[in-house]
């Protein structure tokens, strides 16, 4: 007995120390890519693995000779973004790729993200995972402005973004080298122009949040290296890397109760679940709760980059093995929560919502509106219970009486009720977790944050 007693005890100190502690502390960042069809987002993205050598030549010359094969010889680099085959046929990005680089300064992970309208669901689960976005934006004539008319996927991206959380936004003027553009100053002055106002509507501080660079993507020109002053006199700043480099660190309240959004599950040898620490640490060992079932689990590993680390910390994207739970039984939009300080679970809340653009058949919103809320990774129907103030935009101040309905552009509160019971915050305990958007039929009709939460009247029968 005590032989078995001993190799018990060996057992469980070895599973403490199973994974190393971090020595790499390097600050690290999700960026996302958005912008329209064809802006050259994949292309970017695999500009900055190539650059940054985290492909091998050999990969390289397989996938030149296979866009050459398909007769699109300017489509290589995207390839290394685009894995699927349906993907590199039509030359479109469907799922949000993913892939890691880093710099002497930071570590980073690429979210490429689809431009198509059709797949910006897949874009919102993309973008919630991100600290900045960048919005790769076509010179090429006529590119720039579909991208901005009111049907392209520009405006749309640029606002999603915004409510998911992307605090820094670079906007990368892309196809610089294009024979209609050939480094013309006057063209990216007039994108600056066009964009500016469009950017401070979504809630950007232009100044601030937002920063502008020329470059080609296909070429990699003031991706890495700077810009040649004989090729483009004008522009004599920091090239995009330099600017990542640069950008001041994010408060990642590690002393605050963890909190982890699911985005995806699967078996693999137990199960395993992925997402991104919103706040907080996340130890190897310790007992967490799932909710919104409170199904209390055990972290068995956390892996970052396909290592086991012994912990993560906010702002980083994990994958996780979970005891005591099968797969079944998780759905993305659920969230791990630290189990002595437990995050609420709600049906019913009040809300701040801007109402951004209703759809032309449907142009009044009031009570009984229904929507899909998307939530970090939540997608859940929900509907409008009751308008229970309107903001005048300029002085901020709310309205004494309830509006009866609004139309678009309307800033409201307004309380909101789904069907399923969901794990969120109010936007200043967690603002991850707090902001929402809401579509319909395919289109974003409302951004919003959550403002209290209120206990349904059924609440109490759950516990």
């Amino acid at each position: 007995e005590a032989a078995e007693a001993a190799a018990a005890a060996k057992k469980s100190t070895a599973k403490k120390t199973k994974a190393a502690e971090r020595t790499d502390l390097r600050e690290h960042l999700n960026c996302v890519f958005i912008g329209h069809v064809d802006a050259g987002k994949s292309t970017f993205c695999g500009q900055v693995m190539l650059t940054t050598g985290q492909v091998d030549e050999r990969t390289m010359q397989k996938y030149e000779k296979e866009a050459k094969e398909k007769n699109r010889e300017s489509w290589f680099l995207a390839y290394i973004m685009d894995t699927d085959e349906e993907e590199r046929a039509k030359g479109k990005t469907v799922q949000v790729g993913r892939a890691h680089f880093d710099t002497d300064k930071k570590r980073y992970t690429i979210l490429d993200a689809p431009g198509h309208k059709n797949y910006v669901p897949n874009m919102i689960a993309g973008a919630c995972q991100a600290d900045i976005g960048v919005l790769v934006i076509s010179a090429r004539k006529g590119e720039f402005e579909t991208g901005f008319e009111r049907g392209g996927q520009t405006r749309e991206h640029a606002l999603l973004a915004k409510t998911l959380g992307v605090r820094l936004l670079l906007v990368a003027v892309n196809k610089m080298d294009d024979p209609t553009v050939e480094w013309s100053e006057e063209r990216y002055k007039e994108i600056m122009e066009k964009l500016s106002p469009f950017l401070k509507q979504c809630g950007y501080n232009v100044k601030k949040d937002v920063q502008f660079v020329p470059m080609s993507a296909l070429k990699g020109t003031n991706v890495m290296k700077r810009v040649d002053p004989a090729l483009c006199p004008w522009y004599t700043d920091q090239c995009f890397l330099e600017i990542l480099d640069a950008l001041p660190p994010t408060d990642r309240k590690t002393g605050a109760p963890m909190r982890l959004p699911i985005i995806d599950k699967y078996r693999d040898m137990g199960t395993v679940v992925e997402g991104k620490v919103e706040q907080g640490e996340l130890v190897e060992g310790e007992k967490y709760i799932l909710l919104p079932n409170r199904d209390k689990v055990v972290v068995e590993a956390v892996s970052l980059d396909e290592e086991d680390v012994a912990k993560a910390f906010g702002g980083e994207n994990v994958k996780v093995k979970l005891k005591d739970i099968s797969d079944e039984d998780i759905k993305p939009g659920f969230v791990l929560s630290c189990a002595k300080n437990v995050a609420p679970v709600v049906r019913r809340f009040e809300a701040q919502l801007i109402i951004v653009e209703l759809l032309e058949h449907k142009s009044i919103f009031s009570a009984g509106y229904g929507a899909i809320l998307h939530l970090h990774a939540i997608a859940e129907e929900c509907s409008i219970v009751e308008l229970t103030s309107q903001i005048d935009k300029k002085t901020g101040k709310k309205s004494k009486k309830p509006p009866m309905f609004v139309k678009s552009g309307a800033v409201i509160t307004c309380i909101i009720e789904v069907e399923q019971n969901i794990c969120i915050e109010t936007f200043d305990a967690c603002p991850q977790l707090g902001r929402f958007t809401l579509r319909d039929e395919g289109k974003t009709i409302g951004i919003g944050k959550v403002l209290k939460l209120l206990d349904t009247p059924e609440a109490g029968k759950a516990e």
